[in-house]
């Protein structure tokens, strides 16, 4: 727009490099003095240079203006930090600290603080840095921002990568068995972002590490509460009803599950099903060899976490006067709690379980174990059966208590009697056997001992303490025996002295 003059080159190369320049193969020397323009000339151009300086700053003050708009209507749309990136941030998460932010150069030019590219981040207590971008020798202010939208959840950057972060340690924790620390870690994720099924359904995993089979189960529903097609989540539900024994629900939730159940899968939950069918029928019809072979197929068919399966087998283990195996079956069976169970199963089912849990415990001694686990299930059934049943187990649990204190104090009569009011209630019942044996043996009945500790070791064959009762009952039986013979025999040769007795003795003593 403006020719430049002598004085407007001059002014201008004030910023350049002062060495001399060589015009044509010709040096020309850079002096001052040398060179005198007109002056009022030289201050009309040097006022024109200045306006078009100004111009030019202006234009470049609008441009940088514009583009200052156009960086903040990107930053604001859409994140600044790439697939990329984050699969750095993960293969760097040791490099966290403490405020969780990662710390690392890009390959260009623009330093990311943290992992959220010109996102600016924050600390414990700090004001929100100003973030500023570098690009070659111009310097721009980013907009200060902390959130973006995506799709239509308003989310924070920092926390949508912590939560992705803290999912996969709990993945690397999983496959390490680590499954309390898997835990933790979903946990953090879920309270970070507690509308991702997939960290629901990956802690239903890590608490069937742990055994906690129904919580897994409440976690699974969630997922799928969230994602109604999320076929992971419905694959491990069916597993986890085909272990607790729901039959019906597994083979459901299998049918749900898309490509990730095979045909077996389904054919295994539909076999369980056809099993438990006939665990039942052989209930019904009292037919307990059955019954037992029955639960050991269901076990085989995957429901190794089912309460009901392992109560089934105990209880025909009982009526087959089998205590001790029924006991065993019972110690097999995995702990519940039983207020989840009650949510998932019923209450009448729950208190069933309960029930047969309570016979056992009685049978074999735990009388304070029975009278819980009865009370537990009054509150969850108070049928007439069940009432039934809390009623034995309290009368021979407090029939034992009075016998036990009336035998220390050797009233052994009083003891007898006692016992024989509780087995009453429980025939069968080898503590109070044993203890009624005792009983007798003080009373010198020691026949009467012998047959109550035999029938004890018949339901117990390992009940030591009966067994040791009955040596004792029998050793003083033998005892009583030959002494009845000695006296027999001294009867039939009432005539013979003393002296006589001596007198044989030392002559065979001298032979």
């Amino acid at each position: 727009m403006f020719q430049d003059s002598p004085c407007s080159k001059k002014h201008l190369d004030t910023s350049k490099s002062a060495k001399p320049q060589s015009v044509q193969g010709k040096k020309i020397l850079s002096k001052p003095a040398a060179v005198r323009p007109r002056l009022s000339n030289c201050r009309d151009q040097d006022r024109a240079a200045r306006v078009s300086d100004v111009a030019r700053s202006s234009t470049s003050s609008s441009n940088n203006s514009a583009s200052n708009k156009t960086l903040t209507r990107r930053l604001t749309k859409e994140p600044t930090f790439t697939s990329s990136e984050l699969s750095l941030a993960l293969a760097d998460q040791r490099k966290i600290d403490v405020n969780g932010s990662l710390y690392r150069a890009s390959t260009g030019n623009v330093m990311l603080l943290g992992h959220l590219g010109n996102l600016k981040q924050h600390g414990k207590g700090s004001k929100y840095d100003q973030k500023v971008a570098v690009e070659g020798n111009v310097r721009k202010r980013a907009v200060d921002t902390s959130y973006y939208q995506l799709g239509n959840i308003l989310h924070s950057p920092r926390n949508r990568l912590n939560s992705d972060v803290l999912k996969s340690l709990g993945n690397e924790k999983y496959k390490q068995g680590k499954y309390e620390e898997a835990l933790s870690l979903y946990n953090q994720a879920i309270a970070i972002d507690p509308s991702n099924a997939c960290y629901y359904s990956n802690k239903s995993a890590a608490l069937m590490g742990l055994g906690r089979f129904v919580e897994a189960v409440s976690q699974c529903r969630e997922a799928i509460r969230i994602d109604s097609s999320y076929h992971n989540a419905h694959c491990r539900l069916a597993k986890l009803y085909l272990r607790l024994g729901v039959a019906e629900k597994a083979v459901h939730h299998f049918k749900c599950s898309g490509r990730k159940a095979s045909p077996e899968d389904i054919a295994q939950a539909q076999a369980f099903k056809n099993c438990l069918d006939r665990c039942i029928e052989a209930q019904d019809h009292g037919n307990w060899r059955k019954l037992l072979d029955e639960c050991q197929t269901a076990l085989s068919l995957g429901a190794d976490a089912a309460p009901q399966i392992y109560a089934m087998k105990a209880e025909a283990w009982m009526k087959l006067y089998r205590h001790q195996e029924a006991y065993t079956a019972i110690q097999n069976a995995p702990l519940f709690d039983i207020e989840l169970y009650a949510e998932l199963l019923g209450s009448s089912a729950t208190a069933g379980l309960l029930e047969v849990h309570a016979l056992v415990y009685m049978a074999n001694g735990r009388f304070e174990d029975a009278v819980a686990a009865i009370q537990h299930a009054l509150r969850l059934d108070s049928s007439n059966s069940m009432n039934l049943t809390a009623e034995t187990v309290k009368s021979v649990a407090s029939a034992r208590l009075n016998g036990n204190r009336l035998f220390k104090g050797s009233r052994f009569s009083e003891a007898l009697v006692a016992y024989n009011k509780g087995l009453e209630k429980d025939p069968y019942n080898s503590i109070l056997l044993c203890n009624r044996a005792a009983c007798r043996s003080k009373l010198v009945q020691y026949e009467k001992a012998v047959e109550d500790c035999t029938v004890a070791l018949t339901v117990r064959p390992s009940y030591s303490k009966a067994r040791l009762r009955r040596a004792n009952c029998n050793a003083k039986l033998e005892m009583g025996c030959c002494n009845s013979r000695l006296r027999a025999a001294g009867a039939r040769n009432p005539g013979r002295r003393r002296g006589e007795g001596r007198t044989f003795g030392s002559e065979n003593a001298a032979q």
